[in-house]
């Protein structure tokens, strides 16, 4: 805001600002004042846009939370059958596991000869 004082013998009419300056001020500063109305309308709506989408990502994030949680019990269930399948004996397990290998073997083999 830029004002032009008179001084101190300034009448009372036009309140110490200058005649010839005073409109060209005034529309100045109408001009800022409709700018920095127009850039805080801009601010406040992108800064409600984020809020929104930090809501959003707060939501997403406690999914994700709690499917992790259900991913972990799964994973330790299957781990404590692991241990237990594991306890018995090797030759069983030894077997399941060529069992296994010739399986994946004939599907490889069988996925190579139909090309």
């Amino acid at each position: 805001l830029t004002v032009v004082f008179i001084g101190d013998g300034a009448s009372a009419g036009n309140y110490g600002y200058t005649n010839s300056g005073y409109s060209v001020y005034e529309e100045e500063n109408e001009r800022l004042t409709e700018s920095l109305r127009t850039k805080v309308s801009a601010i406040k709506s992108l800064s409600i846009e984020i809020g929104t989408e930090v809501k959003n990502q707060n939501k997403m994030l406690s999914e994700m939370d709690s499917d992790f949680d259900s991913a972990g019990g799964l994973l330790g269930a299957t781990m404590g059958r692991l241990r237990t399948l594991s306890r018995g004996s090797q030759t069983k397990l030894l077997c399941y596991m060529m069992l296994f290998a010739l399986f994946v073997f004939f599907v490889i083999y069988w996925i190579i000869k139909l090309r």
